[in-house]
C-alpha cells in the first residue's frame, strides 16, 4: 500500500513548502525580540498584535510533527477533522492526505489572516486534496463555534496559544472518546496543559518530542 503523502504531486510539494518556510518563519523578522514575541503569543489580547505583524511569518508545524499528524489521523481512521491555525497550510496538507488515504472525509481549518488562506486553498488545490478542506474566516472563537461535525476524531491546536482552551471548550462536547489532541507548542499555555493533563478533566495526556502536547479524550 503506498500513501499520496509520499508520491506527487504532494511529497514535491511539501519539500517546496518546507524549503519556503526555513527561509521566512523566524519572529525576529518582525522586529520583535523573542521575549516580547513569546509574551504576545501568550497574551489573551497581544496575540491579535502578534499574528497580525507575523502574516508573511510561516511559522510551521515541524516536518516530524507534519507526519505525527499523518500517522495519527491514518491509524485511527480519522474522518473529521478540526484545526485551529491553518496558516499556509502544512499540517492541512498532512491531516488531508491522511483523510484521502482513509478513504474520504472531512478537514475543517480556521485561520484570520486572509493572504494566509488564500496561499493555503492554492497549496491544497496543487496538493489535490482541496476537496476534503474547508478553511474557515475569521476569529476562531467564532467560526468554530457552530457547524462542527457531530462527532469530532482529531483535533488539532497551532494558532494562539493563548486561545487554546477557549477553542477546546468550543470543540470539546463533539470530540468521540478516543479522540486526539495535538496541542503545538503548548508550553506557551500552561493553562491549556494543566486542563489536559489533569485527568479529573477526561483527558489523559503526555508530551511527544520537543513541542508537542498528545492527549486522548478518555470518555
Amino acid at each position: 500500500m503506498t500513501s499520496i503523502l509520499t508520491n506527487a504531486p504532494l511529497a514535491p510539494l511539501l519539500d517546496r513548502l518546507f524549503e519556503q518556510a526555513d527561509q521566512s518563519s523566524s519572529p525576529a523578522l518582525l522586529g520583535i525580540s523573542r521575549e516580547e514575541g513569546e509574551r504576545l503569543m501568550r497574551s489573551k489580547t497581544g496575540y491579535l498584535d502578534f499574528y497580525s505583524r507575523a502574516k508573511d511569518l510561516w511559522l510551521p508545524v515541524s516536518r516530524e510533527t507534519g507526519v505525527l499528524l499523518y500517522q495519527l489521523a491514518r491509524s485511527t481512521n480519522a474522518r473529521n477533522i478540526v484545526e485551529f491555525g491553518t496558516s499556509f497550510g502544512l499540517s492541512t496538507l498532512y491531516l488531508a492526505a491522511a483523510l484521502r488515504d482513509n478513504g474520504g472525509g472531512h478537514l475543517i481549518g480556521s485561520e484570520f489572516e486572509p493572504s494566509k488562506i488564500a496561499k493555503a486553498r492554492q497549496h491544497l488545490v496543487v496538493g489535490g486534496v482541496d476537496d476534503l478542506v474547508e478553511i474557515r474566516d475569521g476569529d476562531a472563537l467564532k467560526t468554530l463555534a457552530t457547524d462542527l461535525p457531530e462527532s469530532i476524531d482529531l483535533l488539532l491546536l497551532d494558532g494562539a496559544k493563548s486561545l487554546y482552551c477557549e477553542v477546546l471548550d468550543l470543540v470539546e462536547s463533539h470530540l468521540r472518546p478516543g479522540a486526539l489532541i495535538v496541542a503545538d507548542n503548548a508550553d506557551f499555555s500552561p493553562e491549556y496543559l494543566a486542563r489536559v493533563r489533569s485527568p479529573e478533566n477526561g483527558y489523559l495526556s503526555v508530551p511527544f518530542g520537543e513541542d508537542v502536547e498528545l492527549s486522548i479524550r478518555l470518555g
